[in-house]
């Protein structure tokens, strides 16, 4: 096929991929079911690792066809590029080979189900501040900066402020905001300078249209059921548990096996309502370990801080936990990177291990921030994701890896044949 016939078949298909409301196989972009392509991010970061046997390694690698791995997780989709949980956005994730991808689910005020990484953030990451007739439904309507006294620009508005009909009208965009904006039109702003908004705007997605998306494509699931940011029950008698539930139904009543989908939550009650009541989907629930924030004292240093320990998480039905990438790594001797005492425990206890993110941290030259806060000191340059990602799979062996950007981390998996289909 020639450049200018390809060129013109793919612009058919994001026409397709435009049209709001349920994503029917037949409306399905050209994606290969086995196949993946991880363009040349990933030999960027490898031009950039030191020296070594690693990248003697991987370089061996450059050149081969790639394969779809479930190591290689679509956190939001592929929003390093591509606006999060947006439908082109979970494309980007399944044409980079992630075997498995991200709906973070939130409910609206009709109490349908739809994929956005917080049910209060549209005023950030969807158009909603300019749609004038859905702004005014927002919990607390944009407020434009004052920098003489030294205020900043807010908005807050939440899926539960709209019905499923009107957040489907919305557009979704990088996850941003200027918070020194006096419009709401500059609001929409401060996109961060290392990830595009070529690729904007992009299509909101209902929890359904993600299942038939997904499914279509030939990949996994992980639904992320969301903390709400409104009181519970919502309404009176829409109860956490009647969330919880409702998230699992929308896959069993798509016909979705229960070994294709990995539900999470930061609620560790979530977790054991799903191992008690849906024990099918519970056998890969998963835990997503923010104790660092939630619990005192919390140190993933030191085992003694663990409360509930590994082994009693373990007893308690769970069997996967997923915590931040640092809360598994330390520094070692010489520069090296090696598991922390979590890492250590949670294998211990015999439990699987998912961590999250990659490839949302922008450059690394500066010690990668939040999510290298435990090896900072041994990072300084984007070659050492893959230092990292070594770690994670050789010394701790992690069963996926979320990322922002998963041709990486699908580059990685195939280069030492993690997650591959059997």
């Amino acid at each position: 096929m020639s450049s200018s016939v390809f060129a013109a078949a793919l612009a058919a298909s994001v026409l397709v991929l435009s049209s709001v409301g349920g994503a029917q196989t037949a409306d399905l972009p050209p994606v290969p079911t086995e196949n993946a392509a991880v363009g040349v991010r990933p030999l960027a970061l490898l031009d950039s690792l030191e020296a070594g046997p690693l990248k003697e390694k991987l370089s061996q690698c450059v050149g081969q066809e790639m394969k779809v791995s479930d190591w290689s997780i679509g956190h939001r989709g592929a929003p390093l590029e591509f606006p999060e949980h947006s439908r082109e956005s979970y494309i980007a994730a399944a044409r980079q080979g992630a075997g498995v991808i991200e709906c973070d689910v939130a409910f609206t005020k009709d109490r349908e189900l739809v994929c956005r990484h917080a049910q209060c953030d549209l005023a950030t990451t969807t158009d909603i501040l300019t749609r004038p007739e859905l702004a005014s439904k927002c919990s607390d309507p944009f407020t434009p900066a004052d920098a003489a006294n030294g205020v900043e620009a807010t908005a807050t508005c939440c899926t539960s402020d709209l019905t499923l009909a009107e957040f489907m009208t919305l557009n979704a965009k990088m996850d941003s905001s200027d918070k020194t904006a006096t419009t709401a039109e500059a609001f929409q702003g401060g996109n961060p300078t290392w990830r595009s908004t070529l690729y904007s705007p992009g299509t909101v997605m209902s929890h359904k249209d993600y299942i038939q998306l997904i499914k279509g494509l030939g990949r996994k699931f992980t639904p992320e059921l969301k903390t709400p940011e409104v009181e519970m029950p919502y309404e009176g008698d829409y109860s956490q548990e009647a969330y919880a539930a409702q998230m699992i139904e929308d896959y069993k009543e798509a016909g979705v096996p229960a070994s294709d989908v990995y539900p999470q939550s930061f609620l560790l009650d979530d977790v054991k309502y799903w191992i008690e009541n849906y024990p099918e989907f519970g056998q890969q629930a998963v835990y997503l370990d923010d104790r660092y924030e939630t619990l005192e004292g919390f140190d993933p240093m030191k085992p003694e801080t663990f409360q509930p320990t590994m082994q009693e998480l373990a007893e308690s039905g769970v069997k996967i936990v997923a915590p931040p990438l640092w809360m598994l790594v330390t520094a070692g001797e010489n520069g090296a990177i090696v598991p922390s005492p979590y890492a250590d425990e949670a294998k211990a206890a015999g439990l699987d291990i998912i961590t999250w993110s990659l490839e949302r941290s922008g450059p690394l030259a500066g010690g990668g921030g939040w999510y290298y806060q435990s090896i900072s000191d041994v990072v300084d340059s984007d070659g050492d994701m893959l230092r990292l990602l070594d770690t994670l799979a050789n010394d701790t062996g992690v069963i996926g890896v979320f990322s922002d950007w998963p041709a990486t981390t699908t580059f990685f998996a195939n280069c030492l044949g993690l997650g591959m289909a059997e």
